[in-house]
């Protein structure tokens, strides 16, 4: 998967991986040049006492160093600009992958993973391209180029290169194969960090009410020892491995000195010959070395590599048809024509055999006990998630054959946890519709009920709103988001249990207001409270993902046992009050 990521992302940016080479290849060939000129030097300059060979030879030097470090640099630069276009890329061909899955892919990975996985995942893959572009793509010109100049110099001395390459190659080999698994494992417990940080930070009031401090903080720090635990066995095994290539490379030094030693006192080998072919051997395995510093990186790469290719390589379960349908005459009629829906792997449907309608203008509530399937139920009309059997209609048209688009823009959904963005009010509201003016978002406020704290607020339509809206308590956000539906004006309105934080009376305003404002839309109300609902055109009874009741809020209390008792237990609770 890392070169399928690689070939991929990286394909349209060949210039510059042409650049990194050229440049590359002309600062590794300068390397190569020095202990050469080096050995000319020490040979016909100092040792015949060639005062001006030994001046031209050094300047030819100087000016090859300066070539050298210009390549380098625009190397490097060419390598930074390479590494960062990728990670640019791939970040954002996860959130375009993840901006299309439906709540079930959404639920498969998780949260915290899918962040990690944008995050640290793509950082592990940006920094290997960088790396290899200024590290890897050298090491082999300078390895196999030093081999060769090095047996130029003296072939008597090459087998120290056959002895000393293998062995580090053998040191390098075991290390990677070990620290694979602990990569992997990091990842994942990267993963579990993430989740317990999101949790606290969300859960933060809770974690302080039920006094968890203690329990929260042994449990991050579990968890962050799992992290430096697997980081500290992969760091023993870098810690053993540079020692090891250096005890290697230092005895490969003495070796030369000593039976290169040998040969110049037999005067067999000049010393200039001698220092240049310590020199290449210094780079054949500095290029080992820093292959192998590579090689530290692709194993943690890969598996962050698999990790971002199974996100990417994941279809959504909800796909847009290729051939949408155009709707005619829009009216906003829903039909539930013996509905199905099962999570995978799962035992049972959550719903089964649902069929209902909702004539257009008409408002249909849904109750049912918790986990009756309420929510999966309204789920499908903008298709969070797709039916497993039957079909959901608007307008006599299967939702699955319009465009996505089309059927979302119909659609004004208000979820069960109201979630705000950072920004202002009216940055918020205008995220149903970018063109609304201030005039209709003041209109949009009234009818949710929220003018008057909007109003109070410094700033109004222009007041602050931390990420999910956590500077407002949580009737305030219900309302907000109540009111960024309303911005957008579809034909049909879902309100998943969205008046539960309101107190009755706000509730029964807000609805009062919507049927006088909206008298046309069509719209779905998932409620807990029979007050909500009970002026209902139609009420949907749910019990274990089946339709138990259906009609009008007086025809469920003669023919609903089910709605009956829902009544009954709440009628009992507020008679005390």
């Amino acid at each position: 998967m890392l070169w399928t990521l690689m070939v991929r992302y990286l394909k349209p940016a060949w210039p510059l991986i042409v650049g990194v080479v050229v440049f590359q290849l002309a600062q590794s060939i300068s390397s190569l040049m020095l202990p050469t000129l080096n050995a000319n030097i020490i040979n016909d300059g100092v040792v015949r006492g060639d005062i001006p060979y030994i001046w031209s030879t050094g300047a030819l030097m100087l000016g090859i160093t300066l070539v050298q470090v210009v390549c380098s640099i625009v190397a490097v630069y060419f390598g930074s600009k390479l590494a960062m276009g990728m990670g640019r890329d791939l970040r954002a061909g996860l959130f375009k992958r993840v901006v299309a899955f439906s709540q079930k892919e959404i639920g498969e990975f998780g949260a915290p993973s899918l962040i990690t996985r944008n995050t640290n995942d793509v950082q592990q893959v940006q920094m290997l391209v960088q790396v290899t572009a200024t590290l890897m793509v050298s090491a082999p010109m300078l390895a196999i180029g030093g081999v060769i100049m090095a047996m130029r110099q003296d072939v008597s001395l090459s087998w120290l290169m056959a002895v000393s390459i293998p062995v580090l190659l053998v040191i390098v080999t075991l290390v990677i194969v070990r620290m694979v698994p602990a990569f992997q494992l990091m990842q994942t417990r990267i993963d579990r960090i993430n989740q317990i940080m999101r949790e606290q930070l969300t859960g933060i009031r809770v974690i302080r009410a039920f006094v968890r401090e203690r329990e929260e903080r042994e449990r991050f720090v579990s968890a962050s020892e799992g992290v430096a635990e697997t980081g500290i066995r992969a760091g023993n095994l870098m810690a053993f491995m540079f020692p090891a290539i250096m005890l290697v490379i230092n005895l490969s030094s003495v070796a030369v000195i000593w039976f290169g030693g040998i040969q110049v006192q037999d005067g067999q080998t000049e010393i200039g010959t001698l220092f240049a072919f310590l020199q290449y051997l210094m780079q054949v395995l500095m290029g080992v070395m820093m292959a192998a510093f590579m090689f530290i990186m692709i194993p943690r790469a890969t598996v962050c590599a698999d990790r971002i290719g199974a996100v990417l390589e994941t279809p959504t379960s909800v796909l847009a048809p290729a051939n949408p349908v155009r709707p005619g005459q829009s009216g906003g009629e829903i039909a539930f024509d013996q509905v199905e829906f099962s999570y995978p792997g799962a035992e049972q449907p959550v719903l089964q055999g649902i069929a209902f309608r909702v004539a257009p203008g008409t408002t249909t509530a849904i109750i049912g006990s918790t986990g009756s399937g309420k929510s999966t139920l309204i789920g499908l009309v903008p298709r969070l998630f797709d039916v497993t059997a039957g079909t959901v209609r608007i307008d006599d048209i299967d939702v699955r054959e319009l465009d996505p688009d089309e059927l979302w823009q119909r659609i004004g959904l208000v979820p069960q946890r109201a979630f705000l963005f950072s920004g202002t009010i009216a940055s918020n509201l205008r995220y149903g519709n970018a063109d609304a003016t201030d005039d209709e978002l003041w209109h949009a406020l009234e009818i949710a009920q929220a003018r008057s704290f909007v109003e109070g607020m410094s700033g109004g339509l222009e007041a602050s709103i931390a990420q999910g809206g956590t500077n407002v308590s949580g009737g305030q956000r219900q309302r907000l988001a109540i009111a960024r539906a309303l911005v957008k004006r579809p034909e049909i309105y879902i309100f998943d249990d969205s008046f539960s934080a309101l107190d009755v009376a706000t509730d029964a305003a807000l609805r009062r207001s919507l049927t006088h404002n909206v008298p046309g839309a069509t719209k779905l109300i998932v409620a807990q409270r029979v007050s909500t609902i009970r002026d209902a055109d139609q009420i949907v009874v749910l019990d274990h993902g089946e339709i138990v009741g259906l009609g009008t809020h007086q025809e469920l209390l003669e023919t609903s046992e089910t709605y009956r008792e829902i009544v009954e237990s709440q009628e009992s609770v507020e008679a005390p009050a």
